[in-house]
């Protein structure tokens, strides 16, 4: 996350950054599945696990869970994987030996019929 993510006090990251990293990554499978960017329509379910700073690492990950007629269901997680050691200096950062779950959601998204490409 860079300095321009963060949004509170203590350099807190927006949670809201989390789920644009999960849009992009629905982007990426419904394109993969379809051949089609798609629209995300819903969030089930969001939960914020851990907080996120500027400097830190984030990855994220989803999966399609099921595959309707024009619906797509996904599940989504994002992990921090290296944070910022600042009491060392301004740019020293640590892999962390344990990713550190921050954020987990259920969503999903649409692809209509006359967008689809690949069956």
């Amino acid at each position: 996350m860079a300095s321009h993510d963060a949004h509170y006090g203590g350099n807190l990251v927006d949670g809201a950054r989390m789920l644009q990293l999960f849009g992009d990554v629905a982007t990426e499978l419904l394109i993969m599945n379809d051949g089609d960017e798609g629209l995300f329509c819903a969030y089930d379910n969001v939960e914020f696990l851990a907080p996120v700073y500027a400097g830190d690492y984030i990855e994220a990950e989803g999966e399609i869970t099921h595959v309707g007629n024009t619906s797509r269901k996904m599940s989504f997680v994002a992990r921090k994987v290296i944070a910022p050691r600042t009491d060392i200096s301004a740019s020293a950062a640590d892999v962390l030996a344990e990713p550190i779950v921050v954020c987990r959601a259920t969503g999903t998204c649409v692809v209509p019929k006359d967008c689809q490409r690949k069956k």
